[in-house]
């Protein structure tokens, strides 16, 4: 038996709490499907009963405080990618932060006789 000085937890053993506790059992977010590098930003509504919320809700929100990414705020908060898209769909719904697809880079808007040219170059060779 145990005595009472010695620590069962240590930082090794992993979360206390289960990822499907923090999400409610459930594996799979509602509403609009969103990008992992899709930016998170809040919005200026207050939460309407700030007790619905839990501490990693909160967590979410102080990150987006800034706009960033699924995927940085993932990462930061130290919880798997798919809790993490939960928690911000939950958020989504109470209407408290904005998820916006990430916005294609101008270099990957290629145009087709570019690449029809670029293709003719290479067989030149």
């Amino acid at each position: 038996m145990p005595s009472n000085d010695e620590h069962w937890l240590d930082a090794e053993a992993g979360p206390v709490v289960r990822s499907y506790v923090l999400t409610g059992g459930r594996t799979r977010h509602s509403g609009a499907a969103f990008d992992l590098v899709a930016t998170v930003s809040v919005t200026r509504r207050q939460p309407t009963e700030p007790g619905t919320l839990t501490p990693e809700h909160l967590a979410v929100l102080q990150l987006a405080r800034n706009p960033t990414t699924v995927v940085d705020i993932a990462s930061d908060v130290d919880l798997p990618l798919g809790v993490v898209r939960i928690l911000l769909a939950d958020l989504r719904e109470h209407g408290l932060v904005m998820i916006q697809a990430p916005v294609p880079m101008k270099a990957q808007q290629v145009d087709r006789n570019t690449l029809r040219e670029v293709l003719h170059g290479l067989r030149g060779l």
